[in-house]
């Protein structure tokens, strides 16, 4: 129960989470997506000229191990956890991409063993990036790869980074685990309509 709690404050420190979720739902089975290629992991194109693109995140990335989500995140579909307050703070990001003026600061969960697609939801690409390691690496799409914790006891594993946006928004992600697609929406710099 002491080794829990210390758990969760010091994930909580250490990715400083002023979180937000305003809904998910399950939308059906669907083939899950091939790993993303090793070559994704350059940069995106951040000048505005082009889309960002996919990029992977390595388990070396982790950098805290848990026996559950901490206190302020729900579980979304059964492999990631979100935060479920109604509203991340935004901050000015100074990136030059323009989809990326906007960035919100919060700890990606996920279950250990579990490969995970999160995309920005259809038509946001031009709007919206997601990244989460050390750098995060801006892009439109990420694969969190199947990870084993040095921690016997634990079964989540928390990333650091976040989303960015063009402007205060209520961004759809898709979540994409086990052959499950979910969805999830975040007030990012503004609450969701419910």
């Amino acid at each position: 129960m002491r080794t829990s709690r210390i758990l969760s404050w010091s994930l909580a420190g250490c990715l400083l989470v002023t979180s937000a979720a305003c809904s998910a739902e399950e939308t059906g089975q669907e083939e899950p997506r091939p790993p993303v290629p090793a070559t994704s992991l350059a940069d995106p194109d951040t000048t505005g000229s082009g889309q960002a693109g996919d990029a992977v995140v390595s388990c070396s990335a982790a950098v805290e191990a848990l026996r559950e989500p901490p206190d302020g995140y729900r579980i979304v579909g059964a492999d990631v956890a979100v935060p479920d307050r109604e509203v991340i703070e935004a901050q000015e990001s100074e990136k030059p991409d323009p989809a990326a003026r906007l960035f919100a600061k919060w700890g990606l969960v996920v279950r250990v063993g579990a490969v995970v697609d999160l995309r920005v939801g259809p038509g946001w690409e031009d709007r919206a990036r997601v990244g989460w390691g050390r750098p995060a690496v801006l892009a439109v799409s990420v694969q969190v790869q199947a990870c084993a914790p040095d921690d016997d006891q634990a079964r989540w594993l928390a990333f650091v980074g976040g989303t960015w946006v063009a402007q205060p928004t209520c961004l759809p992600l898709t979540i994409r685990s086990q052959g499950r697609t979910s969805q999830v929406r975040l007030g990012i710099g503004v609450a969701c309509d419910t």
